[in-house]
């Protein structure tokens, strides 16, 4: 289908690549990887913003039901054997309480429209509320089962299975490394927050903190902005914003933790996690001036953060890793070309 490319077949309900020697990766945005990124054509929609300053962006708490299911039949870039990928929108929550309208809350009528009968989808893999990006969905509970063992052994193997792409507000400090923290949700009046912690005891890890770890590499740098693809190792909330912050260099977008990061004559530290209130994301005059956005628009801003690539396993051990690709959204490509960044 269009904008997106699946290396490999399905084979009697699972994965198979049977002539293709190697996954082949997109590392930057070249020419390939540019026509492979395009974001599909898009027909518009009750929720969608009409401006131009984040085409295509969805507003998912505008839609009904029926027109969710529309969105997620549209948003389905491969459908082979028992496995379903979407490119979910940015804002659509995977899971939520009981009558509010997620992913998860009309998986029975997309199953129906994608001709799955009693055959109901399950996930298997999805990007979070705020960012956008790969779902992966299985008809078949067997098929489910293998692909979260993979990932599972791969998280214990620390071989990151899951790539991002982001936009940072500030340029790393190295052009690649890792990030590894410990993390733990804390709930001030009901609503949850992720703040690190230093040096966590057994006691702290018992409590639920967990230690975090994230590569990173920057692939194009800017005028205090940057392209960083991320390859997250273990899974926590609002682990890749978090991570970006305690590198200094917030995520575009990011309306929840980018003010831990301050600045005092053009030198940026971080503030305590503890007692920073979220807000609106603020920045400088320069980078609105390229993004052609005041600063009312700019506090509108969708999350830059984008799962653009899975790895999946061979049926067998000598096949090639079968690789996944999600075109970015609209308003992502219209941020790169306003900020020039493109493969370096």
């Amino acid at each position: 289908m269009g904008g997106y490319r699946v290396l490999g077949q399905v084979w009697g309900g699972w994965w198979r690549g049977p002539g293709v020697s190697s996954a082949r990766k997109v590392a930057g945005f070249g020419t390939e990887a540019r026509h492979q990124l395009q974001p599909r054509g898009s027909s518009k929609r009750s929720g969608s913003l009409g401006n131009q300053s984040f085409p295509g962006l969805l507003q998912p708490e505008n839609l009904s039901r029926e027109e969710l299911v529309d969105v997620l039949r549209a948003s389905v870039v491969d459908q082979k054997g028992p496995l379903v990928t979407l490119n979910k929108p940015q804002g659509l929550p995977v899971t939520g309480k009981p009558g509010e309208l997620t992913l998860f809350s009309v998986l029975p009528e997309l199953s129906q429209s994608l001709g799955l009968g009693e055959q109901e989808l399950q996930v298997v893999r999805a990007s979070g509320k705020e960012a956008s990006g790969l779902v992966l969905l299985s008809s078949c509970p067997q098929t489910a089962s293998r692909l979260q063992k993979f990932f599972a052994c791969s998280r214990r193997a620390q071989r990151p299975t899951a790539t991002y792409w982001a936009v940072t507000d500030g340029i790393p400090a190295t052009s690649e490394g890792k990030i590894q923290a410990a993390l733990k949700v804390e709930y001030v009046d009901g609503v949850g927050s992720v703040v690190p912690v230093k040096s966590p005891s057994r006691k702290d890890i018992l409590e639920g903190v967990k230690r975090t770890l994230s590569h990173f590499r920057v692939v194009a740098t800017g005028p205090g902005c940057a392209l960083v693809q991320l390859q997250p190792v273990t899974v926590f909330p609002s682990q890749l914003q978090v991570h970006m912050v305690l590198q200094l260099c917030p995520v575009l977008g990011d309306h929840r933790y980018s003010a831990r990061v301050g600045t005092v004559l053009g030198q940026r530290f971080l503030l305590p996690a503890d007692s920073t209130k979220p807000q609106k994301q603020v920045l400088d005059e320069a980078l609105l001036r390229r993004l052609h956005l005041t600063p009312a628009q700019a506090a509108q801003m969708p999350l830059h953060l984008h799962l653009h690539c899975l790895h999946l396993p061979g049926s067998r051990p000598r096949d090639a890793p079968i690789e996944l690709l999600a075109p970015l959204p609209s308003y992502f490509s219209r941020t790169l070309q306003c900020l020039g960044l493109c493969q370096q």
